[in-house]
């Protein structure tokens, strides 16, 4: 046991925490919640957690962790709903805080929207692009250049045109580069595609077939391992 878990409660993400001082320097931890609530903290508050665990942030009665992620100063910070919608902000848009805090408005969600994925963009990344994977398994890869940095709390703009064919969103990343994508069915079907089979297309667009799925089954996640440089 790492950490304990209350009842119905699950790990959302697992980050590696740079060793040297140096390399943590002006590194904050942002979370993205499913009803669209971030928060901005000092790396520095998770470098001792108790065996116990620590409070990372005070969640609304019916609202979830979806994504916990490191960012420096300068990146930007992507993220995406289940009825296709995505906004980018800088990370500064978000003051840090401290553990116990609940944070702000990332993004202004429609009725029965919800964040499913979030992601960073590094300060000067180029060929940046926004993957996302629909229930249905239809995806796409969208430059980062077509999502232009608004301040955060907006209803933000169209990632993903939704049908009846890719029915909603399950998630969304930002990539930097090669790699692969491995996705797993609710009926624990699984795929493993390299990046580069995936097509790159524009924001409006509904986008292809990058899963087949059986009857009655669906899109349960997905991950994505980067290329090494």
């Amino acid at each position: 046991n790492f950490i304990s878990l209350e009842q119905g409660e699950q790990i959302t993400s697992i980050l590696a925490m740079p060793k040297e001082k140096k390399a943590a320097e002006g590194l904050s931890l942002v979370m993205a919640t499913k009803d669209g609530t971030v928060k901005k903290t000092a790396a520095d508050k998770f470098r001792e957690v108790r065996r116990s665990g620590l409070i990372a942030i005070t969640l609304d009665k019916g609202d979830s962790l979806i994504s916990a992620q490191f960012v420096y100063r300068g990146d930007n910070v992507v993220l995406v709903t289940a009825k296709g919608q995505s906004i980018r902000f800088d990370e500064k848009d978000v003051r840090e805080m401290g553990r116990q805090a609940a944070g702000v408005r990332g993004i202004k969600l429609g009725s029965g929207d919800s964040v499913v994925g979030s992601g960073v963009v590094p300060k000067g990344a180029k060929d940046a692009q926004l993957l996302v994977l629909s229930s249905t398994g239809y995806g796409k890869k969208t430059k980062l250049s077509e999502y232009k940095c608004q301040g955060r709390g907006g209803s933000g703009i169209k990632t993903m045109s939704i049908t009846a064919k890719t029915k909603q969103l399950v998630g969304g990343a930002v990539i930097l580069g090669g790699g692969e994508l491995v996705a797993m069915s609710k009926k624990s079907q699984t795929i493993r595609t390299g990046l580069d089979e995936i097509s790159t297309l524009s924001r409006a667009t509904q986008g292809v077939r990058v899963m087949k799925m059986r009857e009655g089954d669906s899109v349960a996640s997905f991950v994505i391992f980067e290329a090494e440089e």
